[in-house]
C-alpha cells in the first residue's frame, strides 16, 4: 500500500514570515502548531518514493522524514517555492553518485534550465505531457491558471482504482481545467487564506470560501487543504465543507480504495 506523506503545507513565504509579528506567526515562531514549511507531498511505496516539488524547505524535509537521498522529482511549476531545493538536490545526487530524474511539463524543464543551469551535471529532466508512469502510478498533468502569476501545472494519478489530484497552486478554475478533478478519491488543493479580500486580478491562488464552490463542482471523496499563509491559523475553528482536512507535515493518507 502508498502512502501520501505531506512535507510542508505553507506558502510560498511559509510561515513565521519574518517582518511579521501577527498572531499566527508569532504562535509558529514560539514553535507552535502554525509552523509551516513551503508545501511539497512524498510518494511512499513498497520499494521507493518520489517527491512532487522541491522547495528552498527540501534539506528540512527530507531531514524530518529520515531520507538521505532522492532519484525521482515531478514539479508543478518553476517558481521558486517549488524549485528553490534543486541546487541542494544535485549536490545529494553528485555525492551519492547517482543521476536524480525530474519530470516536469515540456514548458516548465528550459525555465529551471535558465535558473539552474548547472543542474544538468547531475539531474535528467524528463517531459511528462503525454504522461508517465512512475511505480505503478498513471500520471497525467496539465496546465490550470496560477492568477496573477501566470501557469502552475496540476497532476493526477492513478493507481488500482485509486484516483488523486494535486493542485497547489491555482484560481478559478475553468470546466476543463478542472475535468480530471472530477470524482477523485481523495484532491489536494492549495488555499492561501480563508477568505482574501484581495481584488481577483491582483491574486493567484484559492481561498477556501472559493475553493468550497470548487469542491461542490468535482465532488471528491476527501480533499485536503494546503500552500496555506499566515491567514490560516490552526487555533481556529473555520467553516469547512464535512470533507476537508488542513495539511499539517507529517500527515499520512493511505492511497487506497476505502471499502465504502
Amino acid at each position: 500500500m502508498d502512502t501520501l506523506v505531506f512535507l510542508g503545507t505553507g506558502d510560498a513565504m511559509g510561515v513565521p514570515r519574518i517582518y511579521c509579528g501577527c498572531e499566527t506567526c508569532n504562535e509558529a515562531r514560539a514553535g507552535g502548531m502554525n509552523a509551516r514549511l513551503r508545501s511539497s507531498v512524498l510518494i511512499e511505496g513498497e520499494q521507493d518514493f518520489l517527491v512532487i516539488d522541491c522547495g528552498p524547505d527540501w534539506r528540512r524535509q527530507m531531514e524530518a522524514e529520515g531520507r538521505r537521498g532522492m532519484r525521482r522529482l515531478l514539479v508543478t511549476h518553476p517558481h521558486f517555492d517549488h524549485i528553490g531545493g534543486l541546487p541542494e538536490w544535485a549536490d545529494a545526487c553528485r555525492w551519492m553518485g547517482y543521476r536524480g530524474e525530474l519530470y516536469a511539463p515540456a514548458e516548465v524543464i528550459p525555465v529551471i534550465q535558465r535558473q539552474y543551469p548547472w543542474l544538468g551535471g547531475h539531474i535528467d529532466m524528463i517531459p511528462c505531457d503525454d504522461g508517465i508512469q512512475l511505480d505503478g502510478w498513471q500520471i497525467a498533468a496539465w496546465r490550470v491558471n496560477h492568477g496573477k502569476n501566470g501557469y502552475s501545472y496540476a497532476f493526477r494519478l492513478e493507481k488500482n482504482g485509486y484516483v488523486w489530484v494535486y493542485c497547489p497552486d491555482s484560481i478559478s478554475l475553468t470546466d476543463e481545467e478542472t475535468r480530471l478533478m472530477h470524482g477523485a478519491d481523495l484532491l489536494v488543493l492549495g488555499t492561501s487564506f480563508y477568505y482574501e479580500s484581495a481584488e481577483l486580478s491582483s491574486r493567484s491562488v484559492y481561498d477556501m470560501t472559493e475553493a468550497a464552490e470548487l469542491l461542490a463542482r468535482v465532488k471528491p471523496k476527501r480533499a485536503v487543504y494546503t500552500h496555506m499563509s499566515h491567514d490560516v491559523d490552526f487555533r481556529k475553528a473555520y467553516i469547512l465543507p464535512e470533507q476537508v482536512t488542513l495539511g499539517t507535515a507529517g500527515l499520512r493518507i493511505p492511497l487506497v480504495k476505502s471499502e465504502d
